[in-house]
């Protein structure tokens, strides 16, 4: 008989793999956060192992819808072909069907920055947002997410467009930010070429800016001169382990 329980997300990162059952009416954590350290060297199976491991410990509360994963690279058709902050052991990596065997259960796995994008969309600062959303988070490097109509347009990898002979998130991280020492406002005149650029590209109706340094936004977000609206991310940390579990849930649809 199947288990009506509740759609489980799991957010593999550079340093924790985070875990959580989630109401998808809500959005919310339906039980206490799991969090395990990313196992050194982060190599599929020992990752895998600790996926299991946050898995098992929903056991009573997961349902039988798949099991959302996220990954730091991009994915396709279940493949990892980068590796931002785990082993390179994943490139080109078939993945999914590898965690369904650990896991003994149906996954979709899927890119961290895509599954915060979903978050946002459904649960956060895009709520409702019609047209196209296009989410980045500023972290290491620059992870984006499109969104058109609700309809999420996987592996974009905005953080690599090449704005004046770089890299965009070699001169626009919060990273760099840090690592240059440079104040908000003269970071801000790097995010300001940026989002330029993504703009006049892609005319979104919305720009959702996450990452950790989002908590900051009022420092930064009010320099930046656009025609797009643009706003901070509200899920923070909680937003890969609910688009995974939303995306989870709706696998088949």
């Amino acid at each position: 008989m199947a288990k009506h329980g509740l759609p489980l997300g799991i957010d593999v990162g550079g340093s924790g793999v985070k875990g959580a059952p989630v109401d998808l009416t809500t959005g919310e954590f339906a039980a206490k956060r799991m969090r395990v350290d990313t196992p050194v060297p982060s190599t599929p199976t020992a990752v895998a192992a600790v996926i299991a491991q946050v898995a098992d410990h929903f056991d009573d509360v997961r349902g039988d819808s798949p099991i959302g994963v996220t990954i730091p690279g991009v994915v396709t058709h279940g493949v990892v072909r980068s590796a931002a902050n785990i082993d390179k052991l994943w490139l080109d990596f078939d993945a999914e069907p590898m965690l369904e065997k650990v896991l003994e259960h149906d996954i979709i796995l899927v890119n961290d920055a895509d599954a915060a994008g979903v978050a946002e969309l459904h649960y956060g600062a895009a709520k409702g947002h019609k047209g196209l959303v296009v989410m980045t988070t500023l972290g290491t490097g620059i992870g984006s997410a499109l969104i058109y109509d609700g309809v999420l347009i996987p592996n974009s990898e905005l953080g690599h467009l090449e704005i004046d002979g770089h890299d965009a998130e070699t001169r626009a991280a919060s990273s760099i930010k840090e690592k240059e020492g440079l104040s908000y406002a003269e970071w801000a005149t790097r995010l300001q070429r940026y989002y330029s650029q993504l703009e006049a590209l892609l005319w979104p109706d919305l720009i959702v800016v996450g990452g950790g340094v989002s908590k900051d936004a009022d420092q930064f977000l009010p320099l930046l001169k656009l025609r797009t609206p643009i706003v901070p991310a509200t899920l923070r940390n909680k937003a890969g382990i609910i688009g995974a579990a939303h995306l989870a849930a709706h696998k088949n649809d």
